[in-house]
């Protein structure tokens, strides 16, 4: 008998030495192409490219940061990045929390089928949106604007079903209690579904947040100023020119762009897990 405990024991000291050892090897792979870029944004430009790699330079040049920010105006670029993710991340939440909240307790008819329709805009990719959107863009008169790179992607289906899934976890007799002392559905919605679920949308506020953020082709498309109203995607193509690409000035650049984001996850960490845990599970 206490042979197998012994054996049952090993197996489960093996086993977890495996996972982490495999755990350990994914999360070097992951952060070697970072870490490769974290070290050439500290390298002299004559010593990005040498005959024989080497991680770190002759010297360690911090002035590549600095560089970064007057070879193109960075600065300019964060803000307008900035104003475009929390906006479009506060007009995400707003208007997926209203439609989540319709289709999760509110009763009409054909409301299943209308959400499976508003499901299936999931599955047309951008690109095909892009020569109509411009379109819209164009006859509403907002082209080059900042209303043009926030709007057009703030009503998209996935913010939606992720918190009807999460409302659906939520008791009804929560509501049916608020109802019985007076409120009505938008109070009930304000005072109790939103309050539960902060985890749902500290989850879609940070992949919301990430979508504007790293956005490159719809602002390359709408945005003619580009020292005006670019964003930190565009910033990052400017370091590419007839005259070659500043590789160790679009690393640096490259780094400081991770940081909101970076920022944005670690302010929100104990919210993430179990807004993704109980945002697709469950249901009535």
């Amino acid at each position: 008998m206490r042979s197998e405990r012994t054996k049952r024991s090993a197996a489960r000291v093996v086993r977890s030495l495996v996972s982490q050892g495999a755990l350990l090897v994914v999360g070097i792979a992951f952060l070697t192409p970072l870490l490769f870029a974290l070290a050439t944004s500290l390298k002299p430009a004559d010593e990005v490219f040498t005959a024989t790699p080497q991680l770190i330079g002759s010297e360690i040049r911090w002035k590549n940061y600095l560089d970064a920010f007057e070879f193109a105006p960075f600065g300019r670029y964060f803000i307008n990045s900035l104003l475009v993710s929390v906006m479009g991340t506060l007009t995400v939440i707003v208007a997926s929390s209203l439609s989540a909240y319709a289709f999760a307790r509110m009763r009409f008819r054909g409301r299943e089928a209308l959400f499976v329709v508003f499901l299936g805009t999931l599955m047309v990719p951008q690109e095909v949106l892009i020569v109509p959107m411009y379109w819209l863009m164009q006859t509403l008169g907002w082209v080059d604007s900042y209303e043009a790179l926030i709007l057009p992607w703030a009503f998209t289906a996935f913010g939606t079903f992720l918190l009807r899934q999460f409302f659906l976890t939520v008791p009804m007799e929560l509501e049916e209690a608020a109802k019985v002392d007076g409120c009505g559905p938008f109070r009930s919605f304000l005072r109790i579904m939103l309050p539960l679920a902060k985890p749902a949308v500290a989850v879609l506020a940070v992949f919301t947040f990430i979508g504007y953020w790293g956005s490159f082709l719809w602002p390359l498309i709408i945005v003619n100023d580009v020292p005006s109203k670019g964003t930190v995607p565009l910033g990052l193509a400017q370091f590419i020119g007839q005259q070659g690409t500043q590789w160790n000035l679009m690393m640096a650049a490259s780094i400081l762009a991770m940081l909101p984001t970076i920022l944005l996850v670690v302010l929100l960490q104990k919210h993430l897990v179990g807004g993704l845990l109980s945002s697709g599970l469950g249901g009535r």
